[in-house]
């Protein structure tokens, strides 16, 4: 049971690196979500900032669904590390 909370904190950190990099690329307006590189990274992230986009819609162009993602993602980790402990063996 170990193995596998720090193989998901693992991957969830991991995720949590690419929900960054899409986040400070989405400030960059002539970026093409397109070309190879950033459509990888778009289809990574996007249906998990979906999930929270039906939530929060943008308000005055700003898009503050990232916030409740890093806060589920940020949830799920603490949860998954604390996951050892409580599960008796």
């Amino acid at each position: 049971m170990d193995l596998l909370a720090q193989s998901l904190v693992q991957f969830l950190y991991f995720y949590l690196i690419l929900l960054t990099a899409r986040v400070l690329l989405s400030w960059f307006p002539n970026i093409d979500w397109m070309s190879p590189p950033f459509s990888i990274l778009s289809q990574l992230t996007d249906p998990y900032l979906n999930l929270f986009r039906s939530l929060i819609p943008p308000l005055g162009g700003i898009d503050f669904s990232p916030i409740l993602g890093f806060l589920a993602l940020q949830v799920l980790i603490q949860v998954f590390r604390a996951l050892p402990a409580l599960v008796p063996v």
